[in-house]
């Protein structure tokens, strides 16, 4: 369960960075078998705060896993439960996978500012993702490799991957992102100078373009077939921002490589933005300040171009466009990221001189001497987790736990640990998983939550007030792949919290089931709330849409969770 610092302490040694390494590489301030007085000041500091906020020692065993990202749920086969590695189960790695540095146009900070705020935010794994452009598919690439490597080697207990932000032809922005090799520069390189699409001119939408974001797709797929890089994957940004990501276009890129394309950001960062003035930026949550544009999907309504308790509106809404993919069968998974670039409150400014198209880089950060209010952005692991279920604390542990949809998501440390399972008799899956039963079987659904045990970084304690069970059936492929909203899903089932700290175990009976469903979760803090899209019959209290310039994030916290699907056969 949880962020499951079990992981003892990263304390793995930076010569595993390249490898898979296993529980027995993890740091030792993670590790619970070195005792305290054998670690160094700075390990025994990390181990206090993981203790204090809940996420040492909380690892919860974990059922079985979706066995790679089939066509449809239905085509997912699943695997025996686990053997159990120490105190049982995955470790449950927080990260990141959308951070900038001073190798993009509009940020300011160097790789080891990010990693060690990142460490100190108590992460595991982070990827440093700068913007696809002319100067960075030039020179920004090359010159940014040597600063994560030296990153790697100086943080023993953070795993730092290099990747880029994509500018997807046609689209919005993406992360991709391979594991770490003596090609990753070379990979990462060709496919930006190739698939960009601000480098190849093709950010309008058009089908030429969309056929370039596919082929960009496919060529990522190829790379790891061919063993030029052990792993990469793909997950769109901010995808309701702007309106330019339209259905047709998300389920082309998981259709045509569902390994390599496997999620989407379900909250964007930039969760500052909403601060009101004159203490913030008086903007919006992720910056979700946008109209439609000539390049916008149509159909789409107002009301998307707005975060809703903080998340995008394909994630937020109840029977929404994320839940039109799960119903048919389709693993399509959620994250939560910082987009970090300029950090609310902090002091650093750019440092003087210097010429970033002719560099590829700002000069270093220095002191400022003000405090900006006018910044958007967290550290981090400052407010936006991604937690994810992995075999071994290694870089393809996690790209593996990623793909095989074991994510949860939180904001704010609203809670320390999440461990949810779908059972029938004796078996039982987790997070991204497919029970397979026979019908009528009777299906229960267990959720273990630990709750935030100590103060985040807001310096109050959260509390958590509810959880939803949402749930949907599985109807299969769509006749209109524009579609982007699913009938049949809905809140099944509300449980009030009323522990302030501890442990909760909640459970829920999906019945005798002769039909395929999935089941995914939703918590909240309980301080705003409001009637779904699809009214009170679907979603009595979800989420309310956020109001620019009065959308303090620190007030209005939620937790979600990747679904789980039932398969009567």
């Amino acid at each position: 369960m949880s962020h499951g610092h079990r992981h003892d302490d990263h304390g793995h040694h930076h010569h595993h960075h390249h490898g898979d390494g296993d529980t027995s590489s993890l740091p030792p301030a993670l590790d619970t078998s070195v005792p305290d007085e054998e670690l160094t000041p700075s390990q025994l500091s990390r181990r206090g705060m993981l203790r204090r906020t809940g996420l040492l020692g909380a690892g919860l065993a974990a059922g079985s896993v979706l066995a790679g990202a089939g066509e449809a749920a239905a085509s997912v086969r699943e695997q025996p439960a686990k053997s159990s590695k120490g105190n049982g189960g995955y470790l449950w790695l927080a990260g990141d996978h959308h951070i900038h540095t001073q190798y993009s146009s509009d940020a300011k900070y160097r790789v080891i500012d990010h990693v060690r705020q990142a460490n100190a935010h108590g992460l595991d794994w982070m990827v440093i993702t700068d913007h696809g452009s002319v100067a960075h598919a030039k020179i920004g690439v090359e010159k940014v490799n040597p600063d994560i490597v030296a990153a790697r080697d100086q943080t023993d207990d953070t795993l730092v991957f290099q990747g880029l932000e994509w500018n997807i032809p046609g689209a919005e922005h993406g992360t991709v992102f391979v594991h770490p090799g003596s090609n990753e520069v070379a990979v990462l390189k060709e496919f930006e100078n190739s698939f960009d699409g601000s480098v190849k001119d093709a950010s309008g939408n058009s089908p030429a373009n969309e056929a370039l974001a596919i082929a960009g797709v496919n060529f990522l797929a190829d790379q790891v077939r061919r063993r030029k890089v052990k792993d990469a994957l793909f997950l769109a940004n901010h995808p309701a921002r702007k309106g330019i990501d339209s259905p047709h276009e998300i389920r082309g890129w998981r259709d045509a490589q569902p390994t390599i394309a496997v999620g989407m950001e379900g909250a964007p960062g930039h969760q500052a933005g909403g601060i009101p003035k004159p203490n913030g930026p008086g903007s919006g949550r992720g910056i979700y300040d946008n109209s439609p544009s000539a390049d916008s999907f149509a159909a789409y309504p107002l009301e998307s171009y707005r975060t809703w308790g903080g998340f995008d509106w394909m994630t937020a809404t109840v029977g929404g466009l994320w839940d039109s993919l799960l119903a048919e069968g389709k693993p399509w998974w959620i994250t939560a990221n910082s987009d970090s670039h300029n950090v609310y409150a902090d002091t650093a400014v750019r440092g003087p001189g210097g010429d970033f198209n002719a560099n590829g880089r700002y000069e270093d950060p220095v002191y400022g001497t003000g405090i900006s209010l006018t910044d958007t952005d967290f550290w981090p692991g400052q407010y936006s987790r991604t937690h994810v279920g992995a075999t071994s604390f290694a870089y393809k542990a996690v790209m593996d736990g990623i793909r095989a949809g074991r994510v949860w998501v939180d904001h704010g440390g609203l809670i320390s640990g999440l461990d949810a399972r779908l059972s029938a008799g004796g078996r039982e899956v987790t997070l991204g998983g497919a029970l397979h039963v026979r019908r009528g079987a009777q299906v229960d659904l267990v959720i273990r939550i630990i709750l935030a045990n100590g103060p985040n970084w807001a310096q109050f304690q959260p509390s958590l007030a509810r959880v939803d069970v949402i749930q949907g059936d599985v109807t299969g492929p769509v006749a209109d792949r524009d579609t982007f909203a699913t009938p049949s899903t809905k809140v099944v089932k509300s449980f009030e919290v009323d522990k302030a700290g501890g442990t909760v175990r909640l459970t829920y009976s999906l019945g005798r089931l002769d039909k395929p469903v999935y089941v995914r979760l939703r918590g909240t803090d309980g301080n705003r709330s409001a009637v779904g899209a699809g009214g009170a019959a679907i979603d009595p209290a979800g989420p309310a849409m956020d109001v620019l310039g009065d959308a303090d994030p620190w007030k209005d916290l939620w937790f979600y969770s990747n679904p789980m699907w039932v398969l009567p056969a």
